[in-house]
């Protein structure tokens, strides 16, 4: 499983509505190769569940998460920080043996 945080949650439908996302639309949590450590996080909006995705829903946001990003994001939580350190999605991954200063990509 994937936990959002509701500040996370709050900014997803934020962003939504001001993009005018229609119904149905998900985000989609995953990983790809690159970044500083090796493999990097990427978030985007979808309706389109494919074969083999992980479908949540928490907190009012419906995530998908393709079969071989969730080996490497399962229990991690997707929080949003707005503080003087910056502001952005924040990944809390247990399965992170590493992660670079910037925390958008991590090694395993």
């Amino acid at each position: 499983m994937i936990d959002i945080t509701p500040k996370a949650a709050a900014q997803v439908k934020k962003i939504m509505k001001d993009e005018n996302m229609p119904e149905g639309f998900a985000l989609r949590v995953g990983i790809k190769g690159g970044g500083c450590s090796g493999l990097s996080y990427f978030l985007n909006f979808d309706n389109d569940e494919k074969p083999g995705d992980k479908i949540f829903e928490e907190n009012g946001i419906k995530l998908i998460v393709d079969s071989k990003s969730f080996l490497y994001l399962s229990g991690t939580e997707l929080d949003f920080s707005d503080g003087l350190n910056g502001t952005g999605f924040q990944f809390r991954n247990p399965n992170a043996e590493r992660t670079c200063g910037c925390g958008s990509s991590f090694g395993v």
